[in-house]
């Protein structure tokens, strides 16, 4: 009873230290979208110089994904992530300083890309499958709810008190928040549960054999297609509903509450990993998607616009936990955070490319109503590509076995 009790204990102590992990790095990266607006006036930017930032960010954060996924494969995470939250503490921390183009691209798109692609869900989705084998879904979407938490509170806190402290000082504060986070990882992080709950699926193939599989190329166009729409909406949410007369606590609020329908979905999603597989989840969030983005070219009055994004925010993160299902039980897990790792960077990378091009075509058109229409077509593909991993990704998993 000693040693059950004492794993259990770890095994909550690690979700507790995930889930407040991921409400301070994935609340923190959506404050560019609240800061956009003031912040491009406050400088003289067009928007499309902080969406390049976002870009950049993307596709480097993403990159170290990856790299985390490896490192959790074969080591224990605690000192990675530490080492995450450091370098994203000055990034975000001296972003309130910037003058210039550059000085954002090295602090964002650089020193903060760098240590959020680290302290992220990928490494703490390996711990969480170490330590929660039968119930992976559930126990993985508790820990990235952090981030719709973070969204949240985060968001809505600091959209309370912009006017008044402006945005230089919400990016202080973040790096503040950041380092106190640090301690708290070092000490409570347990990389790896005792025997007894330490079960793991057969590997199958070689990770070469993998990348060059049918199912992981399904993969990488779903979640590449689905970030490239999360980007894009966390990104210019805020701005589009300021352009339509929404004042600016409440766009900037629209943008936490998403966070929290996020909360909501992703719990969804996970328990429906568990009972049924990953696939008719994701198909759900990508047919929501199209009729959401049917509706939002067709009425783009204030109430539309709040439905729109309070919607779009319940599938915000309903994928998330499910990468590291579809990962398993196609491959195993004697690459887990390699390959969840490398489908994490694609959608992330995507991701950029929303945010940037939403950015390029506002400028260039002067509205997102184009955009719109190509991510309307985009989710009802994914929708379809989902389909095609049925057959590999039928809940038949060892996350389901166990229930």
């Amino acid at each position: 009873m000693r040693n059950a009790d004492v794993s259990l204990t770890g095994a909550s102590t690690v979700l507790v230290a995930g889930f407040l992990l991921l409400f301070v790095t994935g609340g923190a990266r959506f404050v560019i979208g609240l800061t956009l607006k003031p912040m491009a006036e406050d400088l003289a930017w067009g928007r499309s110089t902080i969406g390049l930032a976002v870009a950049v960010f993307s596709l480097v954060s993403a990159a170290c994904m990856f790299i985390a996924g490896r490192l959790a494969d074969r080591y224990s995470p605690r000192l990675v992530l530490g080492a995450g939250l450091a370098s994203s503490a000055f990034g975000i921390g001296f972003m309130g300083l910037v003058e210039a183009p550059w000085q954002a691209l090295v602090l964002y798109g650089g020193l903060f890309a760098i240590g959020n692609g680290i302290a992220s869900l990928t490494p703490i989705g390996v711990m969480v499958n170490r330590w929660f084998p039968h119930r992976t879904g559930l126990a993985n979407a508790v820990a990235i709810s952090g981030i719709g938490a973070g969204q949240l509170v985060m968001i809505a806190g600091f959209a309370a008190v912009l006017v008044d402290i402006g945005w230089q000082a919400v990016y202080g504060w973040l790096g503040v928040v950041h380092v106190l986070l640090i301690p708290l990882i070092l000490v409570a992080m347990r990389s790896r549960p005792g025997p007894d709950r330490a079960q793991q699926a057969p590997a199958q193939g070689t990770l070469i054999e993998a990348l060059r599989s049918r199912h992981f190329a399904l993969l990488a166009v779903v979640f590449a297609i689905c970030g490239f729409q999360d980007f894009f909406v966390a990104t210019h949410v805020v701005a589009f509903a300021q352009d339509r007369g929404v004042e600016t606590l409440l766009a900037g609020n629209l943008l936490a509450f998403m966070g929290f329908t996020g909360l909501l979905g992703v719990l969804l999603a996970g328990a429906w990993s568990d009972r049924s597989g990953p696939v008719w989840a994701t198909l759900a969030c990508f047919v929501l998607r199209v009729g959401l983005f049917g509706a939002i070219l067709s009425d783009q009055q204030v109430p539309s616009i709040a439905v729109f994004a309070l919607l779009f925010g319940t599938t915000f993160w309903m994928t998330a936990p499910l990468t590291l299902i579809f990962v398993r039980d196609a491959f195993g897990t004697a690459h887990l955070g390699a390959l969840s790792g490398l489908i994490v960077m694609i959608h992330h990378m995507c991701g950029g490319l929303g945010a940037l091009l939403g950015a390029v075509m506002f400028d260039s058109q002067g509205h997102y109503d184009t955009v719109f229409i190509l991510m309307l077509v985009l989710a009802a593909l994914a929708g379809v590509l989902t389909m095609g991993m049925r057959k590999t990704s039928s809940g038949r998993g060892p996350g389901v076995r166990g229930s």
